[in-house]
């Protein structure tokens, strides 16, 4: 009974500001990146953070949520689905990785809202973080290659980390997919 009280309650702690503060964040990352690279990769790495930290203060202080539950990953995925649509239109990226990397998401968000339909919580594997980390990585070096005054190619390395990520996606969706089955 608890659980249906707690999925109709949106409790407004750190955490859920901190995972809501990720979503409104998105269009100011897309507004300023285009003329103001820095300024907008300043801006991603602000909502990355509190991608890292809304997680770990629910956690640390007891205040993990089902709306924190099912609305952090779908943050974390407008997020990176946003940032790789911007690479794609600035030119920056191939359409393929990012179509593989949004599908992706889109599968595994999907089986975890359907799993939680059925009071299963499929929790994220060390697969889909490292995916997540690769992706802010490449997605940050995109954006900010040409801006820094520095002889570190930023983009190639950019560019390496979203294919491993791609590489990961692929590998952590099959694994989510397996758990999805095993638990319904």
């Amino acid at each position: 009974m608890a659980h249906e009280i707690e999925m109709k309650t949106i409790r407004l702690n750190a955490p859920t500001v901190l995972t809501l503060s990720r979503i409104l964040l998105i269009p100011v990352f897309l507004y300023v990146t285009p003329t103001q690279p820095l300024a907008g990769a300043a801006v991603f790495g602000l909502a990355a953070i509190t991608d890292f930290l809304d997680g770990y203060l629910a956690r640390r202080s007891g205040q993990v949520t089902t709306f924190g539950i099912i609305m952090d990953p779908i943050a974390d995925k407008f997020l990176v689905i946003a940032a790789l649509i911007l690479l794609v239109d600035m030119g920056y990226l191939s359409i393929w990785p990012a179509v593989i990397i949004i599908v992706r998401e889109f599968l595994v968000t999907t089986l975890r809202v359907v799993a939680l339909t059925k009071d299963i919580v499929i929790k994220a594997e060390l697969g889909g973080k490292l995916k997540t980390a690769t992706q802010i990585a490449g997605i940050l070096c995109m954006i900010v290659e040409g801006n820094l005054f520095t002889g570190f190619n930023f983009y190639t390395t950019g560019l390496m980390f979203i294919w491993i990520s791609v590489f990961l996606a692929v590998v952590s969706g099959v694994q989510y997919t397996v758990v999805f089955w095993r638990k319904i």
